[in-house]
């Protein structure tokens, strides 16, 4: 499915909150989430890039989108997104956590500031964000929690502790709440994007080109043939999986963690 093209899951008028939206992988989920019929709730840090994104998808799909400059390393920002979506569209019914990666480095390089904002980013945010929409899910006699991570949690990752560690955390989080929420009707799932062709990734792609004067063609075809599939995703590849597990046609499905990579990961689980 590509941008804009609903699949009719059943998603019209349900209340989606996607946090970290204004640009790849977020952006395209709420894009997508929207194109089903979802009311949409966006934030980023950036005031202006959210606002467009919002305006971009509002005049594309024609559904209901609001957007809200939040960090969500602040638990007054995370509070102040779930209040200006109850002002608008009175619950939520779905909450997407998605936030940007932990810095790159090494155990021997990062200090005691490093550890503690990057548990404060991937693992506090997503605490905040899911104790904020509870009440909230309750009420409306159930929900769907999804939270976006990384392969990291599968296979960790050179040069990358501080994802390898802390999102872990997250999955534990969120199979420990499959069982504690079941009851209530929320369901809670993770989602792992592989290698997706974000700007995010194409900056970095720009960067390892510079340092070692291959051409970013080149490094793309070295990088694809690793991938079984033969190609990056795309960040639709991860908004069409996200808006699955929100939909009705997933209502058996809990405390799963799914890869969308392309075959990339290679453990049995």
């Amino acid at each position: 499915m590509g941008k804009g093209t609903a699949m009719d899951l059943g998603l019209k008028g349900k209340v989606a909150v996607v946090t970290a939206s204004s640009r790849g992988i977020g952006r395209a989920t709420a894009e997508i989430l929207a194109a089903e019929g979802a009311r949409i709730t966006m934030c980023a840090r950036t005031a202006a890039d959210v606002m467009t994104a919002a305006n971009h998808i509002r005049a594309r799909t024609g559904t209901e989108v609001l957007a809200v400059p939040a960090d969500l390393t602040k638990a007054e920002d995370i509070q102040r997104i779930v209040d200006r979506t109850v002002e608008a569209y009175g619950t939520v019914n779905i909450l997407v956590n998605n936030a940007g990666g932990p810095p790159a480095g090494t155990f021997d390089g990062l200090g005691e500031v490093e550890w503690q904002a990057a548990f404060e980013l991937t693992l506090l945010s997503v605490v905040r964000m899911t104790r904020a929409v509870l009440p909230l899910m309750r009420r409306a006699g159930g929900g769907v929690i999804i939270n976006l991570q990384s392969t990291s949690v599968k296979v960790p990752l050179d040069n990358l502790i501080l994802s390898n560690t802390i999102r872990t955390g997250v999955i534990g989080l969120a199979k420990t709440l499959s069982f504690e929420l079941a009851k209530d009707g929320i369901r809670v799932n993770n989602v792992l994007p592989g290698a997706i062709m974000t700007d995010r990734q194409r900056e970095m792609l720009a960067l390892q080109s510079n340092r070692s004067g291959k051409s970013v063609e080149e490094i793309v075809r070295l990088r694809e043939a690793t991938i079984p599939l033969g190609r990056f995703g795309d960040p639709e590849d991860l908004g069409n999986m996200i808006a699955f597990l929100a939909s009705e046609r997933a209502r058996y499905v809990t405390g799963v963690t799914v890869q969308v990579d392309g075959g990339l990961v290679r453990s049995l689980m």
